[in-house]
């Protein structure tokens, strides 16, 4: 077999370890969606009437507008349990059996991202049937759906990269659990809950410039089924960078064996 064939293979086989350990303890994925499901019903239902009548409609606009920034943070949340998982391996000394064995070891870090986008994805579809059930509608047609599948996608495995260079770095996995908090609070600082037009003029600044406000808006114009302009690009090009730097510095990190 070639370099290529071998390093798929033993990718796969990472993978289906780490989604046996999701499977074993489904607590820690679970996770992720539940954090963006309270939030959505808490804006909703405590602060729905007020903040859709400030935006000119009301509790089921704010839903619709509410909804996809809700769906984009619990893909941001989806990456502390990777940070977790991958500081977890490290720390309980099972990386260094990995090394000793006849396996690529890129297949390390690329079961971990692959499994944790599956992992996200499938919480994702769980946090728009709550959606759904509590009266988020959607213009979207079928390729506009499956175009927001996909970039759901590209926005989990940039951040998950991101998060296994985070996990090489942790030295406990309580660290680890903390280090994707930035990644978590930026939706915030964003569109995601009201338009950054509403904001004072610096948060305005860097709500308009930061990676997960044109994602949120792509998305938003996606399922809504209007015009997304330029964000659907500016979004792509933020994921392909996050990706490209999160994996760079997680091989770097792996190889040197400086970790920690």
């Amino acid at each position: 077999m070639s370099t290529l064939t071998y390093a798929v293979h033993d990718s796969m086989t990472m993978l289906r370890r780490n989604l046996k350990h999701a499977i074993r303890y489904p607590a820690v994925g679970l996770g992720s969606a539940m954090m963006p499901i309270l939030m959505l019903l808490l804006f909703v239902y405590a602060f729905g009437d007020s903040i859709g009548a400030g935006m000119g409609g009301g509790r089921d606009a704010y839903l619709n507008y509410l909804t996809p920034g809700i769906i984009i943070m619990g893909v941001a949340a989806g990456s502390m349990s990777t940070s977790i998982a991958v500081c977890s391996d490290m720390t309980e000394g099972i990386i260094n059996r990995f090394r000793t064995m006849p396996i690529t070891r890129s297949s390390f870090m690329t079961g971990h991202v692959i499994g944790s986008v599956i992992q996200t994805m499938m919480c994702m579809v769980l946090v728009v049937g709550v959606a759904l059930a509590v009266g988020f509608r959607s213009g979207a047609t079928p390729l506009e759906w499956l175009a927001a599948a996909g970039l759901l996608a590209a926005i989990a495995f940039a951040v998950t990269w991101l998060s296994v260079a985070l996990g090489l770095i942790s030295k406990t996995v309580e660290s680890a659990s903390n280090k994707p908090l930035l990644i978590q609070f930026l939706p915030f600082l964003g569109s995601a809950f009201v338009p950054a037009e509403s904001m004072s003029p610096g948060l305005r600044w860097f709500a308009e410039y930061q990676p997960f406000t044109p994602m949120t808006e792509t998305l938003r114009g996606l399922l809504s089924g209007s015009e997304i302009g330029g964000n659907g690009w500016i979004s792509l090009a933020w994921c392909a960078g996050i990706a490209l730097v999160g994996y760079l510095w997680s091989r770097s990190l792996f190889n040197s064996g400086t970790t920690r």
